[in-house]
């Protein structure tokens, strides 16, 4: 039997708050001469299930080639700059790999800043699998990321248990539509307790899964 805990990135394991808005500020002034976002809007509008962020971050319909280049470029080098893992993330996941769990990161962010900035945080080897969005058709809520780290481990439901943990609505329906377990990290991007399972901490993952 396997035990296996995929986790969101953004607002689960790491805050990434200030590095987003000022990458995002910043095409907002280099390319369309809009003033900055706060912070807060730009955060909630991440996490909103509707697909809105061109019109949300820079007035246009669809994500535009140049933002999106002058976006990967600016934010690849300040993706590390602000960077910190939530409280008790080290020693949870530390605790998990010690107790054999199988641990994964499923994040609607691409896979290239994921890597870094985990790596920068020193916890990118305690995971088997770091997948992002690029590496799929559809990102979550839709479950093929999830099914993709389930079938790297040969998940059998009637034998292994799978949890998937994150701070957003889109991370619980991806759960729901991958049949599996969801818990809603409370510390994150959108904290509130309308969910099933609501974690206040790190370690409550341990006492849950071991």
């Amino acid at each position: 039997m396997s035990k296996i805990v995929i986790f969101d990135m953004d607002g689960t394991l790491l805050d990434s708050r200030k590095d987003i808005t000022i990458s995002i500020n910043h095409i907002r002034n280099l390319n369309h001469s809009l003033p900055p976002l706060s912070e807060e809007f730009i955060v909630e509008s991440i996490n909103k299930e509707t697909k809105v962020l061109p019109k949300l971050f820079y007035e246009t319909q669809t994500y535009e080639k140049k933002d999106m280049l002058a976006f990967e470029e600016h934010y690849r080098v300040q993706c590390t700059q602000h960077l910190y893992l939530y409280d008790g993330i080290k020693e949870m996941l530390l605790k998990l790999q010690n107790a054999e769990v199988k641990l994964s990161v499923a994040t609607n962010a691409p896979s290239q800043f994921a890597k870094i900035m985990l790596s920068s945080l020193d916890v990118d080897k305690l995971f088997d699998t770091i997948i992002g969005a690029d590496k799929v058709k559809n990102s979550k809520p839709n479950p093929e990321m999830l099914h993709k780290v389930l079938d790297s481990y040969s998940y059998n439901k009637s034998n292994d248990s799978a949890w998937m943990i994150g701070d957003s609505q889109k991370d619980m329906q991806s759960a729901k539509n991958a049949d599996i377990n969801a818990l809603f990290a409370s510390w994150g991007f959108s904290p509130n307790d309308t969910h099933d399972i609501v974690l206040k901490n790190p370690n409550e993952i341990v006492d849950i899964v071991l």
